[in-house]
Parts: C-alpha cells; sequence; structure tokens
C-alpha cells in the first residue's frame, strides 16, 4: 500500500527535487553540469564569431578583464613628498617622489613668456583659487579618484599610472632599478654602500654554519660570485669555533670586501647571510627552490667570466638598499665577451635569483614583434631576437632583517626586521 504525497512530480519539476538514489543524483548532477559547460561554450563562440567581425570588441573585452593580483593592490606609505625623511621601514616609491620634486621645482624655474609678469601669474593664481568653478572641477576629480583609483589611498592626484596602465604594460614586471634615486638621508646612514664612486672589484669570503654538509652549494656559489673564495668551517669537536665576527674580522684584514655564510636546514641550504666588511651593515634572507644547474632542462656550463648584473623593481628606500649591497658582489665592469648575466628580480618582496647566458639571432616568421612600454615596436630590433640558457643555480631571497653592523651573540642592534607588517598588499621592497 503506497503512501500519501509519495507519487511523481509533475512534468517539468525533476530538476527542483532530489531523488534517493545516489546514481540518479550523479546522473542529474552530471547532466547539468554539461548543459552549463554548453551553454558558457555557445556564449563563447558567439563572442568569437562577433569580435571577428568587429575587432574593437576584443580590445574593449581585454580592457575590462584584467585581474585583480595583489601587485595592482599594493598600497604605499604617506611620505609627504619628502624622499630625505623616508625610513627602511616605509613603503614608499623613491621614483615617483623624485619625479614629483623636480616637476615642481622646473615649474617654479620656469621662464615667463612674452608679456606674463609676476602680477599677471599671481592674480591668476587667486582667481583660479577664488573661483567656484575650478574648486567645483577640483572636488569633481577628487570624488572621481576616490571612485576609480583608490590605488594611492590619498584625496591629491597620483602621478602613478592607473592599475589598467600597469597591467596592460608590455614591460610591467621587468622595472629597472635606477641606483642613483637613493634619498640623501639613507646614503648618509650607509656611507660605504652609497659612494659616489664606481665600487671597488669585490673579493668575498663565503663559508657555512658551523659542521655544516653543503660543502658542494658553498662551491658552486664560488661559481656564481666573481673573484670569491670558499673556507670549510667544519671541524672537530675539540678546535676553537670562531663566530661571525671573527671571521669578518680576519676577512676585513684580507681586504675582503663581503663575507657570505650560508646557513642549513636538514641537509639544505636555508638561508644566506651578507656581511658588508669592514663594519657592516648585515643582511639576513632565507632560502627556498634552492635548484642546482645541472637539474635544470637545457642548461649550460658557466665559464670564469665576471657576469652582468640586472637589477629589477626596486623600489623603496629599503629595496636601494638591498640593490646596492648586490651591486657590491659583482664587479663595477662585466666582461662582455662571456656573455653572462645575472638577474635579480623583486616581485612581492621575494627575490629571484637567474643566471643565464644569452646570445642574438635571427628573428623567425612565426615570432611576435618585440615592443616597448608605449605598446610600439622597438626600432632597430626588427629582426634581431636573443636567446636565452639557464646556467644555475636557481634559487629565491627573502630578506628577513637587516643589523646595523656585524652580528652579535645577543643585543644585537638591526636596522629594519620583517614579519612586522600584516598587510597582504604592503609590500616593502
Amino acid at each position: 500500500m503506497g503512501l500519501k504525497g509519495k507519487g511523481r512530480p509533475p512534468p517539468g519539476m525533476e530538476g527542483d527535487i532530489k531523488p534517493a538514489n545516489k546514481q540518479r543524483r550523479q546522473m542529474m548532477h552530471i547532466k547539468r553540469k554539461r548543459a552549463k559547460d554548453s551553454e558558457r561554450r555557445a556564449e563563447r563562440y558567439g563572442f568569437k564569431r562577433e569580435e571577428a567581425k568587429n575587432p574593437k570588441l576584443k580590445e574593449q573585452r581585454l580592457k575590462q578583464n584584467i585581474p585583480l593580483t595583489l601587485d595592482r593592490k599594493r598600497v604605499w606609505d604617506e611620505a609627504d613628498n619628502d624622499a630625505e625623511e623616508t625610513g627602511l621601514g616605509l613603503s614608499v616609491d623613491v621614483e615617483r617622489i623624485k619625479r614629483a620634486k623636480k616637476e615642481e621645482e622646473d615649474e617654479l624655474n620656469r621662464p615667463l613668456e612674452e608679456g606674463e609678469d609676476d602680477s599677471e601669474a599671481a592674480d591668476s593664481d587667486n582667481e583660479s583659487v577664488d573661483s567656484m568653478i575650478a574648486s567645483s572641477d577640483s572636488e569633481d576629480e577628487d570624488e572621481d579618484e576616490e571612485k576609480d583609483g583608490k590605488d594611492s589611498g590619498r584625496g591629491r592626484k597620483s602621478t602613478l599610472p592607473t592599475a589598467t596602465e600597469r597591467a596592460t604594460s608590455p614591460t610591467q614586471s621587468t622595472k629597472s632599478v635606477n641606483l642613483n634615486l637613493a634619498p640623501e638621508a639613507l646614503a648618509a646612514k650607509f656611507p660605504t654602500l652609497f659612494t659616489s664612486e664606481a665600487p671597488p672589484s669585490p673579493k668575498i669570503l663565503i663559508t657555512t654554519s658551523l659542521n655544516s654538509t653543503l660543502h658542494k652549494e658553498a662551491e658552486t656559489l664560488t661559481e656564481f660570485f666573481p673573484n670569491s673564495h670558499y673556507v670549510k668551517r667544519s671541524a672537530h669537536k675539540y678546535s676553537h669555533k670562531f663566530s661571525i665576527r671573527e671571521i669578518s674580522k680576519f676577512a676585513s684584514n684580507r681586504n675582503y670586501t663581503t663575507l657570505l655564510v650560508l646557513n642549513e636546514d636538514q641537509k639544505k641550504p636555508c638561508g644566506l647571510t651578507m656581511v658588508h666588511l669592514p663594519v657592516g651593515p648585515t643582511f639576513h634572507f632565507s632560502i627556498s627552490n634552492w635548484i642546482e644547474g645541472k637539474r635544470l632542462p637545457g642548461h649550460g656550463r658557466s665559464t670564469d667570466h665576471w657576469p652582468e648584473l640586472i637589477l629589477n623593481n626596486f623600489r623603496t628606500p629599503l629595496g636601494l638598499l638591498t640593490a646596492h649591497a648586490f651591486r657590491q658582489l659583482f664587479p663595477p665592469q662585466p666582461e662582455f665577451e662571456g656573455r653572462q648575466v645575472v638577474t635579480l628580480h623583486n616581485q612581492r618582496d621575494y627575490i629571484f635569483v637567474r643566471r643565464h647566458r644569452y646570445v642574438f639571432r635571427e628573428k623567425r616568421e612565426t615570432e611576435k614583434p618585440v615592443v616597448g612600454a608605449d605598446g610600439k615596436e622597438i626600432q632597430g630590433a626588427e629582426g634581431i631576437r636573443t636567446g636565452l640558457q639557464e646556467l644555475g643555480p636557481r634559487f629565491t631571497l627573502k630578506l628577513r632583517r637587516v643589523d646595523k653592523g656585524i652580528q652579535r651573540a645577543s643585543g644585537q642592534e638591526w636596522e629594519w626586521k620583517g614579519g612586522m607588517e600584516k598587510v597582504r598588499t604592503k609590500f616593502q621592497l
């Protein structure tokens, strides 16, 4: 005898009722998923046919469908347009501040045009201030900035490119570093790193932590950094264990410029300590994703030539300090016949270290033209392309702490320490 209310549902209502049978539920889920995929496919192919007829529709779609990444949501600190007061803990764009100050100086030093005097300029300024139209226009601009461009987080108009311009720029991720933009206060605090003259030829001493097993990795670093020497720090249990300060004093007396200490965790490289001799500062990095050169597909063998150095996307005072510290590790005059280049690319406070050998070749027919930051093809490079072969090793660095001098066993003073900023959209380098 059947129960009341348990009959078949009316036609067209099968999708709203969950059947008790598991296999039927699975089949219904597969049918719904296939129907949804077919609708999306038909919609996508419909847009494709329309864009084939009208290419402007594709350009509009690409401008609107820009992924919202952490790089586009990056937050900058307020520095009051004064690059000299910026500290290591502030995340400010030094290049933007310098550019804004230069524009103000150029405007003040601009020669007066014919028929224009100081009184007329002052009257025009007063009229623009007292005008209700000008104030309303400026308020409208501020409202538009608050609605559209919330990148700066401030009321005044920012000179930085918008998020859309940064995302659509073909060179958005390769911003070369201008080492001459260092603030004077930063240069006065670290005079050994910020010098007007070219840095001297490096002489690097590489060692490891006590009783380490990373002899092979340390030997690899001697090939990576020019004019470097590896000294083992392992010894028997009754020997004297030299500290970092003692090793730094020993190296400084022998005209070494930098001391590198490779740290170990579970027989893998986990950290790198860089001591700028003779008095510091000391940089502490953590190492991740260490890959030897022989494990890279299509890798090459390095030579003894001094490589070229490329520094990318170091924009804050702390980033410029880090860039200058790495600059001291490579000779100022590379040997171009070796065609070797070392790249330090900063992205979200992670420094990606790569080493390649390059070669110039002719352009293939299937390759696209090389465009610049303005989106136009670069003149003079129409038929030339560059081939790269990675040499290794490949690893990633993250800055953890900057000490004032050479590290001590306890109570050491530090200039900057990582992990203090909890906002994901604020980067320090």
